[in-house]
């Protein structure tokens, strides 16, 4: 029962509210707060509070949640494997860009060989997506980097791509053949935000060329950004994969940036010690497919 339990938990943290989780969950919302009542008790502390933004985890609640969290992978997998290894959960943490370009299809194809599978995709920085597959909330995860090497990761490169420089079509870059950094001074920057790999990239070849860098706007997400540079509002560093479409039809253009940067690669890491079962090898050979159907 206390898998039932931190599964709530979790929905409740989730969400923010025992009437939405009991709304996710099929259960009466009466169950939700029972069950709520049986947990702190188990665990001795108050593990939800009231505040402006719904019921948000108390100090406990916060320790205890990735623990939960844990606890609820694991026994996914466990099933999953007992069951013959087609059933089960599977956690996927991604970078935004990769979540968003790279990661739809090769899922959809994994799905459709394996129905019984569960997805799950959790977004995040670089930092938080490392962190998650190590403390197991995750089983693997897709980073945008230089090669990564950790001792307690499998690193697999997937697959190096280009950074462009990215600009209205009309803009004066536009008909350059490369973009040196020197022509980066005074642009008005449209960038990610301060955790993302590829910013610090451009952002360290811009400072060793001495060029001042100036970050007009930021954004989270990657659509702002590109509608940014269609309005002629200021120019990007992106990854080919997340303008692709927008390059074949004309609606943005790519220089490649002169100087010395790094090479970087979609690279997929999971646990040393995670027992890879047939749909897990199956997964890995999905994010190893160069052109998805």
């Amino acid at each position: 029962m206390e898998l039932t339990y931190l599964r709530t938990f979790c929905t409740v943290a989730d969400h923010g509210s025992y009437t939405r989780a009991a709304e996710v969950l099929g259960y009466a919302q009466s169950s939700v707060t029972a069950q709520i009542a049986k947990l702190e008790e188990l665990y001795g502390a108050i593990l939800l509070e009231r505040s402006g933004r719904g019921m948000i985890p108390t100090f406990a609640g916060s320790n205890l949640l990735p623990y939960a969290r844990q606890m609820l992978a694991l026994s996914a997998e466990a099933k999953g494997v007992i069951s013959g290894g087609d059933q089960g959960v599977l956690n996927i943490g991604a970078i935004e860009t990769l979540a968003a370009y790279y990661l739809p299809h090769r899922l959809h194809r994994y799905r459709e060989q394996h129905p019984g599978m569960q997805l799950r995709v959790q977004p995040g920085s670089e930092e938080d997506i490392i962190a998650a597959v190590k403390d197991k909330t995750a089983h693997f995860g897709l980073i945008f980097d230089v090669p990564y090497a950790s001792g307690e990761l499998v690193t697999l490169p997937l697959r190096e791509e280009q950074l462009y420089v990215i600009t209205h079509p009309e803009h004066p870059m536009a008909a350059e053949r490369a973009v040196t950094p020197e022509r980066l001074e005074g642009e008005p920057l449209v960038l990610t935000e301060s955790t993302c790999t590829y910013r610090k990239q451009l952002l360290n070849v811009l400072r060793e060329s001495g060029i001042t860098a100036r970050v007009d706007m930021e954004f989270g997400n990657l659509e702002g950004i590109k509608q940014a540079v269609k309005h002629s509002w200021g120019t990007a560093f992106l990854p080919r994969y997340a303008v692709e479409e927008e390059l074949r039809t004309g609606a943005l253009t790519g220089i490649p940036l002169a100087g010395q940067l790094d090479p970087f690669y979609i690279q997929l890491i999971y646990r040393k010690e995670q027992r890879l079962s047939p749909v897990f090898m199956e997964f890995i050979a999905h994010m190893q497919l160069q052109q998805p159907v």
